[in-house]
């Protein structure tokens, strides 16, 4: 009778580990599948969002808005701006979108020749166009961009930025988690 009992204690203690295993391995993929597809966390590094987002900001980017729309004008968004190095994201804001000529004269910002009006700048546009000196005009899927410390700023002006393809957009800002003093959602219109 005891050696009954045992082996039922073994199993219900074998059953009891594998379906403890089987939890930890769905929490697992439940969690990879969320950050893959859902929201991700990102530091931010840097100034050239100030006064929107500060250096050591720690911010959720959620990644499925891009695939039911488009980014809009003003959104912040984060991106790869290099092909060839998957580690590094720039986070910057949305000025210019596909089909849309974009140039920057005497620190003014033009769409199409006329004045874009917006408040996001941290301080008046002194640092030079760059390209944006010239006429830009956005193909489809490609989107202008700058940090709002337009001063402090590698962005689409600079031409190893340039213009940001779509495909390279991983997603929006949504909120600061970290520091906590900073928490919030982000701002974008």
């Amino acid at each position: 009778m005891e050696n009954d009992k045992g082996m039922q204690d073994g199993k219900s203690f074998l059953r009891q580990s594998i379906e403890t295993v089987a939890y930890f391995i769905i929490i697992f993929v439940v969690v990879l599948l969320v950050q893959r597809f859902l929201i991700q966390p990102v530091e931010v590094n840097g100034s050239s969002m100030e006064p929107t987002l500060h250096n050591n900001n720690h911010v959720l980017l959620e990644k499925i808005s891009y695939s039911l729309s488009e980014p809009k004008r003003f959104d912040v968004i984060v991106f790869q701006p290099y092909e060839d190095d998957n580690e590094l994201y720039y986070i910057k804001r949305v000025i210019g979108l596909p089909g849309e000529t974009v140039q920057i004269m005497d620190s003014v910002i033009l769409i199409n020749g006329e004045r874009l009006d917006e408040n996001y700048g941290l301080e008046n546009l002194i640092k030079s166009a760059g390209i944006a000196g010239e006429k830009i005009v956005l193909g489809e899927g490609e989107y202008f961009v700058l940090g709002d410390n337009r001063n402090n700023s590698k962005d689409s002006r600079d031409p190893s930025v340039g213009v940001v393809k779509q495909d390279s957009i991983l997603g929006r800002a949504w909120c600061t988690i970290w520091p906590f003093r900073d928490f919030g959602i982000v701002k974008h219109k």
